[in-house]
């Protein structure tokens, strides 16, 4: 009998594996399917132990040679078009329950294999308390709980990649750290609609190989999972997000924008006091789902604000890996404080047939909201970090059957005209992206 079930998990686990996929980053398996219940009792006497992964070979052509973007990383010098392997994904999950199906603990290890090298993303545990069935702590390498497209899966995302925002603040989207989730597991539990996610990070996550400081960062969102509205068959979701972190000096300059608009100017600050001064990274976020069901599939709006204010260096606003140095010199580099913002907007339509989507999406990142255009001027100390970019995307989506899907998408990317050397107009850097996904 033991054996005739073992058998059973093992051809289930094929069939369900993607019925069981995960949506966003931290999730756990699907129980809620069909298969997913079915299997259940077998999993209680087996624990449950799943593989998955998904793969993303695709082909780009730029507006130019060596353009450097957002869409998958830069060109080669030379080189307008290419074949890559932009993700290959393996991600293996362990989940314990007891004997009344309260889950105990969950595991989840994730690499990434590419042309380019192999490196992990995920790598955490998950500690679930089961007298009040609220409360649950995870700690390990994941997801930073900060807005709605950064924790979005790569393998379940419309557009081929997370918007220039989210690449530069939080690069690779994950870091180390623990974090403490509200989310009652009660059937019927008043606050079942809710969650909310504390957590405290080292704050460079897998952009860095260590933590360079001693100050953590502190992530938190407040999420409304997806309701139905009555009479109408609508469903809306969102959540209100906040970082609170920061980058230690270690330099006695620290350069911020003083005065907006044509009396903007950089101002450098040099006092042995600024050695050791927390130079903020507050970011505050809001978003918004709109689910709108069609005879075949659905209509779906999105809509993400973030805004706050950024740490980095002199020529880029990304959160740097690790501490900037001089490469002249050696010595520690200044930091830079700007205030930026940034929007992300979706509309998705299936075709008349939920194999086929239509995509729509605009963002924008302002690096720096106290100039534009013109008044980025590198005399008054701003450079390419200040520029301003908008992205509108137009895409095309086909599900070719239950593991394998075809993406064609264009993006237009138009940076702000300014004075800097370099950007005194738009930049031919669009970029057409051609992608196949296998999942299993």
């Amino acid at each position: 009998m033991r054996v005739k079930s073992l058998l059973l998990v093992i051809a289930l686990f094929f069939v369900g594996a993607e019925t069981s996929a995960q949506r966003f980053l931290t999730d756990m398996m699907d129980t809620t399917t069909t298969i997913g219940k079915g299997i259940y009792p077998i999993y209680q006497e087996y624990d449950r132990l799943r593989f998955g992964g998904y793969m993303q070979p695709q082909f780009q052509y730029a507006e130019d040679n060596g353009v450097k973007n957002y869409s998958g990383g830069d060109f080669a010098p030379k080189a307008d078009n290419r074949f890559m392997l932009r993700r290959g994904r393996l991600r293996v999950d362990y989940a314990h329950f007891n004997q009344k199906h309260q889950p105990l603990a969950y595991f989840a290890f994730q690499f990434d294999g590419t042309e380019r090298g192999v490196n992990i993303r995920d790598f955490w545990g998950r500690f679930y308390e089961n007298k009040l069935e609220m409360f649950a702590l995870t700690t390990g390498m994941f997801a930073r709980p900060m807005g709605f497209e950064a924790n979005l899966s790569s393998s379940e995302r419309e557009a081929p990649e997370r918007g220039r925002m989210s690449q530069i603040l939080m690069k690779t989207e994950r870091d180390l750290g623990a974090m403490v989730t509200f989310e009652p597991r009660k059937k019927g539990h008043i606050l079942r609609w809710m969650k909310l996610d504390v957590g405290v990070f080292n704050g460079q996550g897998l952009a860095g190989p260590s933590e360079y400081d001693n100050h953590k960062d502190i992530i938190g969102r407040f999420s409304i999972k997806p309701r139905k509205i009555k009479g109408l068959g609508w469903t809306v979701s969102g959540s209100v997000s906040g970082y609170y972190g920061g980058i230690t000096s270690q330099s006695p300059w620290i350069y911020r924008v003083s005065g907006t608009g044509a009396d903007a100017v950089v101002k450098g600050d040099s006092t042995p006091n600024n050695v050791d001064y927390v130079s903020p990274r507050h970011y505050y976020g809001a978003d918004f789902q709109l689910k709108i069901p069609n005879r075949k599939g659905f209509s779906e709006i999105r809509a993400e604000y973030i805004r706050g204010t950024q740490t980095a260096t002199a020529t880029t606003s990304e959160t740097p890996g690790s501490y900037p140095v001089s490469s002249a010199t050696g010595t520690p580099s200044p930091l830079y404080i700007r205030d930026f913002d940034g929007i992300y907007l979706y509309y998705i339509q299936h075709l008349g047939s939920e194999k086929h989507l239509a995509i729509l999406k605009y963002d924008w990142y302002d690096p720096n909201k106290a100039v534009k255009g013109l008044e980025v001027d590198p005399s008054k100390g701003f450079t390419a970090a200040d520029v301003r970019y908008n992205t509108a995307g137009i895409g095309y989506m086909y599900h070719i059957n239950a593991h394998v899907k075809l993406t064609l998408f264009y993006d237009w990317i138009v940076n702000e005209e300014t004075k800097v050397v370099g950007y005194t107009k738009d930049i031919k850097d669009n970029i057409f992206t051609c992608r196949i996904q296998f999942r299993f």
